[in-house]
């Protein structure tokens, strides 16, 4: 079994900065992309920032120079910096990972944490 677990979300006022961490768990051999989503009230799920194995970052351009994802693989961790925080980014962040293990690729999900901006 793995496991995402993640923590450090809040509430914060708008033009403050939150700091999610995200540690997956569990027996399996190596993580490949790790990622965060969001999803809003009554909006779809999106993609908010995903990092690959060798460290290539990309953002979703209402995110760009206000969030930084990175990775700590000896931890088996991902984080995500968020500045500049606006009440648009309120939602519930997911953590997502495709993890190899012993039967073979893994999509794995976190249960969410909350972010709450307020104006």
């Amino acid at each position: 079994q793995v496991q995402l677990v993640e923590s450090g979300g809040g509430l914060v006022q708008a033009g403050g900065s939150l700091r999610l961490s995200c540690v997956a768990s569990g027996s399996f051999f190596s993580i490949n992309a790790m990622g965060w989503y969001r999803q809003a009230p009554g909006k779809q799920r999106e993609l908010v920032a995903a990092v690959s194995q060798g460290d290539s970052t990309n953002y979703v351009d209402s995110v760009k120079g206000r969030f930084t994802i990175s990775r700590d693989n000896a931890k088996n961790t991902v984080y995500l910096q968020m500045n500049s925080l606006k009440p648009e980014d309120t939602a519930v962040y997911y953590c997502n990972a495709g993890v190899r293990w012993r039967a073979g690729y893994l999509e794995v999900w976190g249960q969410g944490t909350l972010v709450t901006v307020s104006s």
